[in-house]
């Protein structure tokens, strides 16, 4: 396994010499050929025209999709590029052709922004939502997601990956076999795991990705994709189109893409977008695995530290866990914390349940600490130093 080079690595990320930034789950920092790509093409834009930019850039535009379909163990037309996470799930979500009486079946812990757009469905299509319960680890339990399956009714089985309030990893492959067995669509939420872990579409099975730039994967905020399987493409109607997702080919009559391509639309955020494709290179050229051992185990480390000390209480599940570190100290509020470690240049955020509705385990709030290779041992130290004391 290639181990990553640490100095080197800070080296390339300016903002090591500023903070210590442990709020990588929330927006990760971004290293210098990210910075470089989408500052020479803004620069370019200003100094030639946009049109005229993209024109000259159409090398490094295209680059994009090979390098995210190369990260994920996709085809090149088989990704869109899109503005972020949310927007991504959203194309892919809104394009099921949902009729009355459908499932769906989710987690406990859904995020808020997709558990919105379930009820929103539910209420204009009468689809039915269920949330599957949490196994004895706490990720999706995958007896009564079979049991689920098996009463039939599902069009969709939507699953986070790693879901932002707590460290656990769910069961994504093991989630794909049982919906390729019940010929059951599936879309993984992996806005927290592309750049981070270890994804291939093919051995998850997932038939449809959505992710964003700004975490783990170190692009340009307002950046992300979409992954659709090329064997479905042509059953998913996005919703909404425009001369670049679809050809108008008369005055009544128009055509949809055959790639992945028909959930983008012409105008986007195109030095984002090649910075997304430089992000993409450069953790493929890290290697994921060497990524996530450097990552979960500063992880590992912080959350034992955590756990030892007095007044500390970590709050992640799950069998396998990610590069979140959750946690609540005795006798202050998670933001003053926050505000006390920010004071002391340590970035971390909070995440608060109600953005977790369906979770039963899920406190008012928490403090998110998410660390990332070039993160180091001192920035740990760092934090628990600065933490405040058990009042």
């Amino acid at each position: 396994m290639t181990r990553v080079d640490i100095e080197r690595l800070r080296a390339e990320t300016p903002g090591c010499a500023n903070v210590a930034h442990l709020n990588n789950a929330g927006a990760a920092l971004p290293p210098r050929p990210v910075i470089d790509a989408v500052a020479e093409h803004f620069t370019l834009e200003a100094e030639t025209g946009g049109y005229e930019a993209a024109e000259r850039g159409e090398a490094a535009i295209e680059r994009f999709y090979a390098a995210v379909a190369g990260l994920i163990g996709a085809d090149p037309d088989e990704i869109a590029y899109v503005e972020n996470a949310t927007r991504a799930w959203d194309m892919a979500f809104y394009a099921i052709p949902f009729a009355e009486g459908d499932r769906v079946l989710t987690t406990t812990s859904e995020y808020a922004s997709n558990a919105i757009a379930y009820r929103q469905v539910a209420a204009a299509r009468g689809v039915r939502v269920t949330v599957v319960p949490d196994d004895g680890h706490g990720q999706v339990s995958l007896d009564a997601l079979a049991a689920e399956l098996a009463e039939g009714d599902v069009r969709l089985v939507s699953l986070n990956h790693v879901p932002t309030h707590n460290g656990l990893v769910n069961p994504a492959a093991e989630v794909g076999r049982l919906c390729r067995e019940h010929g059951t669509l599936y879309l993984l939420d992996a806005c927290q795991s592309v750049g981070h872990l270890p994804v291939d579409v093919a051995e998850i099975g997932c038939d449809m990705l959505s992710a964003t730039g700004r975490k783990f994967l170190r692009g340009p905020r307002g950046t992300g994709f979409l992954y659709v399987r090329r064997s479905i493409l042509r059953t998913l109607e996005p919703p909404f189109l425009d001369l670049h997702s679809a050809e108008w080919t008369a005055p009544d009559t128009y055509t949809v893409r055959d790639d992945a391509r028909r959930f983008e639309t012409w105008e986007r955020y195109v030095a984002g977008q090649i910075g997304l494709g430089v992000a993409a290179d450069y953790a493929a050229a890290l290697g994921m695995d060497a990524i996530e051992e450097r990552a979960t185990g500063l992880a590992a480390r912080l959350r034992a530290e955590l756990a030892a000390r007095p007044g500390v209480t970590v709050l992640d599940r799950g069998e396998r866990r990610a590069a979140i570190v959750t946690f609540t100290v005795e006798g202050y509020e998670s933001a003053a914390v926050k505000a006390a470690l920010r004071e002391r240049g340590v970035n971390v955020s909070v995440t608060t349940g109600a953005n977790s509705q369906y979770d039963p385990h899920a406190v008012p709030a928490a403090v998110r600490a998410s660390t990332h290779y070039y993160n180091t041992e001192e920035e740990l130290e760092r934090l628990l130093d600065a933490l405040p004391r058990r009042a």
